[in-house]
């Protein structure tokens, strides 16, 4: 029975684009026993996942050596028979390095992957799709070269969100970690006032997301909007966006979720582009940009605090009337 240990401890849709490794995994070893190791907060993404035998979590806000050194000697005691680490960042380099799996793949961006016994390029010049890169470090064992990220909510889940699903319904997810990646919140308070008055409008996010989240409800000229932020676990919002007319999101971990339900999603690209590799993989999915030539668009691979030019012209260009998008989404 082989043991296997996947490591990505970047952000939340990071953690979603990896579900592909699991699954193509599980069908080429269906007894292998698959443990996952995470960033601490990420962990209920993965919850009760079918598939997954233990999640564990790497505590960044402690003191990351201790940290390191723990998770190195608890992942010594397992002897992986095969590490993957799909984050390209010293630390979690160490810990693949040094936590005894008998063969360990990684990212040549990875600044120990000389140490690997396998490092695979990653490029963002090649127009693949993240997930497509991820694959690349399990092609060896025949692994499908594109596979849809899958999440799985459950019945607790889904349970939790049917009274919300009683009249047709809208997910928006307004936040970011990165400004530069946040559709601007006017915008969002334009978007909600597009949107028939007697359907539902369900804001969604985390705690921190709440006082956005509030205002957006709060200046909106529809009076069907509810703010959910803070109120609901990972797997229940991806409970609730899958059955949603459509979900509203930037490019973060939200529209990831939408991609692993298969929900209708609309996803809006500020400082950031699709070529990067992190587009939506929904059956029917829309990507919304500014129709501005803009020299500056892409200013990088991740988002910024600020926009580096001080104008934030790829997310106050947007116009959805200047897109059709009422005409596409709410007829």
């Amino acid at each position: 029975m082989k043991k296997i240990l996947i490591i990505q401890t970047a952000f939340l849709g990071d953690v979603i684009l990896a579900t592909p490794i699991i699954e193509e995994y599980h069908r080429i070893y269906p007894s292998a026993t698959i443990d996952v190791l995470v960033r601490k907060g990420n962990e209920g993404i993965l919850h009760d996942h079918p598939l997954v035998r233990s999640i564990f979590t790497f505590d960044k806000k402690q003191k990351k050596t201790q940290e390191i050194i723990r998770l190195i000697q608890l992942f010594r005691n397992t002897k992986y028979d095969e590490i993957i680490n799909l984050h390209r960042y010293f630390s979690s380099g160490l810990i693949t390095v040094f936590a005894g799996g008998k063969k360990t793949i990684g990212f040549d961006k990875n600044p120990l992957s000389f140490l690997f016994s396998k490092k695979i390029k990653h490029s963002m010049n090649e127009n693949l799709h993240e997930v497509e890169r991820n694959l690349q470090c399990i092609a060896h064992h025949g692994a499908s070269k594109k596979v849809a990220p899958k999440l799985y909510p459950s019945k607790i889940d889904f349970d939790k969100t049917k009274d919300l699903k009683t009249k047709p319904y809208y997910c928006i997810a307004p936040a970011s970690v990165w400004f530069t990646k946040q559709l601007p919140e006017q915008k969002w308070i334009e978007l909600t006032s597009l949107i028939p008055s007697n359907e539902q409008i369900y804001l969604l996010g985390g705690p921190s997301d709440v006082d956005l989240c509030e205002r957006i409800k709060h200046k909106s000229t529809n009076s069907n909007v509810f703010n959910l932020a803070g109120s609901l676990t990972y797997l229940e919002s991806a409970a609730l966006m899958q059955n949603a007319q459509r979900n509203f999101v930037n490019d973060s971990g939200p529209l990831h979720i939408a991609s692993a339900m298969n929900a209708k999603v609309t996803a809006f690209f500020c400082s950031t582009t699709t070529s990067f590799g992190f587009g939506p993989l929904s059956t029917d999915a829309k990507v919304v940009e500014s129709n501005e030539e803009l020299s500056c668009k892409p200013c990088g691979i991740h988002g910024h605090r600020i926009c580096p030019k001080g104008h934030y012209k790829c997310g106050n260009t947007i116009e959805f009337k200047q897109i059709g998008l009422a005409n596409q989404d709410f007829q």
